[in-house]
């Protein structure tokens, strides 16, 4: 009897010196994307700056005179967008307005998917080159690639299952 009394305490000592020990294991704490923003406009304080939006995508684009490299959230933009596609969706404002291998493009782009946030690197891009030529308005204007795309995701209504879908219908 006295035997399991000694094992109990023992325990007992062994998980309260376990809760101490937890929260000293607590000490950094991640990084954000936050925390890399001041850094990289620090770095372009020369650029032209422009916010592009797409779905639910933001994308904050810095335009620089360059040799046409594009770089989105620190990636090149070939390893970031693998899709041709999307590839082929960001260089339209450039092949637009004839300015291919012009301009270095700095981008930082959250939320939504990748084709959204390729929308909005496009929507970016545009508008940044734009303010650095006003002469291309009309170019861009035309293709369609200063308007902000409005269409987003219908929202869920009440007693459906999702936008649309309704419950199934029974005759019987």
């Amino acid at each position: 009897m006295t035997e399991t009394k000694k094992t109990t305490a023992t325990k007992t000592a062994a998980k309260t010196t376990a809760k101490k020990a937890a929260p000293a294991k607590k000490v950094a704490a991640p990084k954000t994307a936050s925390a890399k923003a001041p850094v990289a406009s620090a770095k372009l304080s020369g650029a032209i700056y422009a916010t592009g939006k797409r779905k639910d995508s933001v994308a904050r684009v810095y335009l620089m005179p360059g040799k046409g490299n594009i770089t989105i959230n620190g990636v090149a933009m070939k390893e970031y967008f693998k899709r041709p596609v999307l590839q082929m969706i960001l260089v339209q404002p450039f092949d637009v307005t004839k300015r291919d291998g012009a301009y270095d493009v700095v981008a930082m782009v959250v939320g939504g998917g990748l084709s959204g946030q390729a929308g909005a690197v496009k929507h970016g891009i545009s508008k940044a080159l734009e303010k650095a030529e006003p002469d291309l308005r009309k170019a861009l204007k035309v293709a369609g690639f200063l308007t902000r795309d409005s269409r987003v995701v219908e929202r869920k209504h009440y007693g459906f299952h999702k936008a649309r879908r309704s419950t199934q219908f029974s005759k019987r």
